[in-house]
């Protein structure tokens, strides 16, 4: 199948116009025009609505738009395969979660950076359901994710326990409730454990799902937040944050999943858990 087809067909939706596409590709409207028709003669189906106004998708354009990322991932993946650079024997593709990658998947790649020189590494956000998909069609080798995947010709095993600590931008002990206090949402077992401790009835006046978003916030406008200890130790350190004294501790666990195939290349999958 055409790959330049597949990739106008994604930009046309990024960009919801065949205009913008033609400028992100850096070729004429006539000639995006021309891959969309290619794309829908091949598969049968109009894939989408083109107007003046933009381009929106068609049911069978829907249907069609995951497997159609999948594809040009896999073919970005397969060139860089076989366009490695001189010294590099293979590579290694890895999803992380967007939540671990600060002080914990970014750590990890770096030693494995300094151990395996032979090897280059590629990191892709994703969240669970974007990590099955990746491995079982073999886009990536591995996944970094608050959960373990048990899917067929998947090895996991638990990768780290992170301490959750509560820390402000000025020193202080625990409180009831601090009307500056920021959530940190890290999923449903935190929010159990989190409602246990804190069964007040106020809502925090700022919320995320990302650490490092919240850390920004914190940083800039100040507070408190419950925050992953290896993320803010070098702040602590640095005396820009404080652990609030009394304050409750949480646990984050993580999990390494990876391809049986990938083991016999990447022996290290099998290894300890990281403290």
């Amino acid at each position: 199948m055409n790959i330049a087809a597949i990739e106008t067909f994604l930009t046309v939706v990024r960009t919801g116009n065949l205009n913008r596409a033609a400028e992100q590709l850096n070729i004429t409207q006539s000639a995006v025009t021309a891959r969309l028709d290619v794309l829908e003669q091949a598969l049968g189906a109009k894939l989408l609505l083109r107007s003046r106004k933009g381009a929106s998708l068609t049911k069978p354009g829907f249907a069609f738009l995951e497997q159609a990322e999948m594809i040009v991932r896999s073919w970005e993946n397969a060139r860089a395969r076989t366009n490695l650079p001189r010294g590099v024997t293979r590579i290694f593709s890895l999803v992380c979660h967007p939540t671990l990658w600060t002080g914990l998947g970014a750590t990890w790649m770096a030693d494995l950076r300094q151990a395996h020189t032979e090897t280059a590494f590629e990191v892709w956000a994703g969240l669970p359901g974007d990590a099955r998909r990746w491995l079982q069609s073999g886009m990536s080798d591995a996944a970094l994710l608050p959960e373990p995947l048990s899917e067929p010709g998947l090895e996991t095993r638990e990768f780290s326990t992170d301490r959750i600590v509560q820390v402000a931008t000025r020193p202080r002990e625990v409180v009831e409730w601090d009307p500056d206090y920021i959530y940190v949402d890290y999923g449903p077992a935190f929010r159990v454990q989190h409602a246990e401790v804190w069964p007040v009835e106020d809502t925090a006046g700022s919320s995320y799902s990302n650490p490092d978003w919240a850390l920004a916030h914190l940083l800039s406008e100040g507070g408190s937040a419950y925050l992953p200890a290896t993320q803010v130790a070098g702040l602590v350190a640095d005396g820009k944050l404080f652990p609030v004294t009394g304050a409750p501790e949480f646990t984050r666990r993580s999990f390494l999943s990876w391809r049986e195939l990938s083991e016999a290349a990447f022996p290290w999958l099998a290894g300890e858990a990281v403290a």
